[in-house]
């Protein structure tokens, strides 16, 4: 899937940190522990990154995933009710997300890792299922994947060579 490469520097960006795994590297010393922060950032206007960070120290690792998730940046697209355009399924090794649109007033329907992404994009109305593995970071992953398959209807009339009347009947 093609991405669209999104200039941080010009975004006020809020973060979330999803997760902090402490993991350990057994050397020849003993072991050697270090921290892995899974950090998401947006701007509650749709556009949404995940990224990961490691190091010794947690706020190291927490400021490395800022600075990963900025890099990864994508803009998901949203309706006139703040909700998605289309349903969808978005993949990432063994975990789905299944993203339904919602009508207004419906909120944000969504566990754990899945609502953190789904709120900085600034999506106000959806419904969703996480499918297959709950692994938070697979979870943030294939939904980021969805969000960034989504299409508007300017987009779907202009590859069918349609007016965008046809396409929403």
């Amino acid at each position: 899937m093609k991405r669209q490469i999104i200039d941080a520097s010009k975004l006020e960006l809020e973060e979330k940190v999803v997760s902090i795994k402490r993991v350990t590297k057994v050397v020849k010393g003993g072991r050697k522990p270090r921290f892995t922060a899974l950090v998401v950032v947006g701007d509650g206007n749709g556009h949404v990154g995940a990224g990961l960070g490691k190091a010794i120290e947690i706020p190291e690792a927490i400021r490395k995933g800022k600075e990963d998730a900025m890099k990864k940046l994508i803009l998901a697209p949203t309706d006139e009710v703040l909700s998605i355009p289309h349903d969808t399924i978005g993949k990432h090794g063994s975990a789905s997300v299944l993203l339904k649109r919602a009508a207004d007033g419906t909120g944000v329907i969504a566990g754990g890792p899945v609502r953190d992404v789904l709120e900085l994009a600034g999506i106000k109305n959806i419904r969703t299922k996480s499918l297959g593995s709950n692994n938070k970071q697979n979870v943030v992953l294939a939904t980021i994947e969805g969000l960034a398959g989504l299409k508007t209807p300017e987009e779907v009339a202009k590859l069918r060579g349609k007016s965008v009347e046809e396409i929403l009947g």
